[in-house]
């Protein structure tokens, strides 16, 4: 079985490190640092799940997805969010998010949410 593709729209240096450190042995990364740079990869290629920073430059996490579902509306997208309030969670499901993960990131959890959604063997 192939590695399953996963877009990380980060703009923070840091933060897409430690995912991609996390990642890199399970899954093949391509890397947005806004929103728009997300849907570009969307519209170039297909990926087997988003990891959507909330807060970026050019294009925010929630008008990125709102676009992305337009292209592709079954692609998982996974918000990731320094803010854990419910009505952050609430604002990245409406706009077509399908689950959520505050940061920091653990490691566990993030192993969890890929394994969950894209079937991968972790």
């Amino acid at each position: 079985m192939s590695k399953p593709v996963i877009l990380v729209a980060e703009d923070n240096d840091s933060n897409f490190l430690l995912v991609n450190a996390i990642l890199k042995k399970y899954t093949t990364i391509i890397r947005a640092v806004n929103g728009l740079e997300a849907v570009n990869a969307v519209k170039k290629g297909k990926s087997d799940l988003i990891l959507m920073d909330i807060r970026m430059p050019i294009m925010d996490g929630l008008e990125a997805t709102s676009e992305i579902r337009k292209i592709d509306p079954e692609v998982p997208i996974v918000a990731l969010t320094a803010n854990a309030f419910d009505s952050d969670r609430e604002r990245a499901l409406a706009a077509g998010c399908n689950d959520f993960i505050a940061k920091p990131i653990r490691k566990s959890d993030l192993l969890e949410l890929v394994q969950k959604w894209t079937g991968a063997e972790i």
